[in-house]
Formats: structure tokens, sequence, C-alpha cells
């Protein structure tokens, strides 16, 4: 559809993007490499990485590698696909099987366990990052939160009809270092402290 077969409205109006439309502009590198996703129709630029996040990325990529164990594919940064408006880039994402197996399925449609990994995003992560991936049934969705240096993890996905796409997470537990806590697909525990990334040193002053 272009421009011109939209439907004529007096109103102006946002103009909402499919998944294969914004795949399209991908693949034609109109995005010019921005980090971006698709959210519900709404083309979102991230903010940039810098270094404690690409850490705790790693990390969480590193801890639930070894939780999961063979049989499972974790993610990191790439995209899932929900229904046509849809295409978030989730910092962590574990789903069933190895990479050879979505080669002919195409992008994973949901997912185990979702992390997001967060300083400046907190607020997006909690807000509408929470209400899609509820929205979407994930059933378990983390928080690495680096501002507060603990895990917030949303569980029991439930309509919430005056919210942001009308749902949200019933369940919402915060874990401390010292804490641990098991993804719900697996019997496995992931102490919280392993996820968070060492706090970086404060810089001492030179002398001549």
């Amino acid at each position: 559809m272009t421009l011109a077969q939209l439907p004529f409205s007096s109103d102006p109006k946002p103009l909402r993007w499919t998944v294969d439309a914004y795949d399209r502009m991908a693949a034609a590198g109109l995005f010019n490499q921005a980090r971006v996703e698709l959210i519900e129709g709404r083309i979102i630029q991230m903010a940039a990485q810098l270094e404690p996040h690409v850490a705790g990325v790693s990390l969480a990529g590193k801890v639930l590698e070894s939780a999961f164990g063979g049989g499972y594919w974790v993610r990191r940064q790439n995209p899932l696909r929900f229904g046509s408006r849809s295409k978030p880039e989730p910092d962590v994402a574990v789903v069933p099987g190895n990479e050879g197996d979505y080669i002919d399925i195409g992008t994973p449609s949901t997912a185990l366990l979702v992390v997001e990994v967060s300083d400046s995003s907190l607020r997006y992560d909690r807000g509408r990052k929470a209400a899609l991936y509820a929205k979407h049934a994930i059933a378990d969705y983390w928080i690495v939160n680096l501002v507060e240096r603990q895990l917030e993890v949303h569980r029991d996905p439930v309509p919430n009809p005056a919210g942001r796409f009308k749902f949200r997470y019933a369940q919402i537990q915060v874990l401390k270092p010292g804490d641990a806590i098991a993804p719900i697909s697996i019997d496995s525990p992931v102490s919280v402290s392993s996820l968070m990334p060492r706090l970086p040193q404060k810089q001492m002053p030179t002398t001549d």
C-alpha cells in the first residue's frame, strides 16, 4: 500500500508500520545502522549502549546459557516477532532449539524468558516493554536493573483494560544480590549477583 492509497482523514494521525514494511525499510538501509525496534506499529530508536549495559548483556547471556544448557538458544539483542506490528529486540531472549531451527521457521514469535538490561531505559522497560511482553504472553520477563542493582521479575500476564496495550504483569518480584531465582521453564536457580556487572572504580586523582 502506498501513501496515496491510505484512507483519507481530515485529522492528522500517526502512521503505524507493519513488520513487513519495517523489514523492507531495514533491508533498504533506511535506518542507517541506527538501533531501532518496532513496537505496536511505532518505530522506536533505542539509546546508545554504555559499557555497563554491554557488560550486563554479556553476563546475562553467559549465565542463562549455563542455566539452560543444551536444547535452548540464548539470543542476544535479536528480534522477536509479535504479530504484524511488533518486532522488539530484547537484550536476551531464551527460545527452545538452536540457531539452525529458525532458518526456515523465521523470527521466533515467543520466548521462554525475556531479559532487558536497564540503565537509562529503565522507565521504558518497566512500562511500554513490560506491557508489550505481557500482551504477547511472555510468561517470564526479567529486568536487570543496573541503577538500583536489583533483579525485577515480572510474571503472570493479565488483561489491564485501562493500561498501555491493555495488559500487565500481575506479579512483580524484586530481588537483591544474595538472592536467587529459577526461570519458570527450568529448575536451575540463577543468582542475582551473577547478573550484575561490577561497578566502575572511581578514578583516582593523579599527582605530578
